[in-house]
């Protein structure tokens, strides 16, 4: 759209499945690289995140061409994929169902 411009800042919060404190110090930072990775692949601005044991927070300059739901969904399913090929924990890693977000 000519002449258009938006600023849209959306807060996202999602929990590692049964709220297990799962993400360590030590994977925090690979884990946020790899999740700005993502966000900025679908063409987004991560403005924020931060990872805590047992869930993540993310600040997100969204472009409205894209469904906020969709990067949620493309966020857990591709970070949790590479999460379990790290092989960081004996189970399954995987992101609860659903998320919090907030303008």
């Amino acid at each position: 759209m000519a002449n258009t411009y938006t600023r849209i800042y959306v807060q996202v919060v999602f929990a590692v499945e049964a709220r297990q404190y799962l993400v360590r110090r030590e994977f925090k930072e690979t884990i946020h690289k790899y999740i700005t990775g993502i966000v900025v692949e679908r063409d987004q601005k991560l403005l924020a995140i931060h990872c805590m044991p047992d869930h993540t927070h993310l600040l997100i300059g969204l472009r409205p061409s894209m469904a906020l739901s969709d990067l949620v969904r493309d966020v857990k399913n591709v970070s949790s994929g590479f999460i379990n090929q790290q092989r960081w924990f004996a189970g399954r890693f995987a992101w609860q169902e659903g998320f919090g977000a907030f303008s």
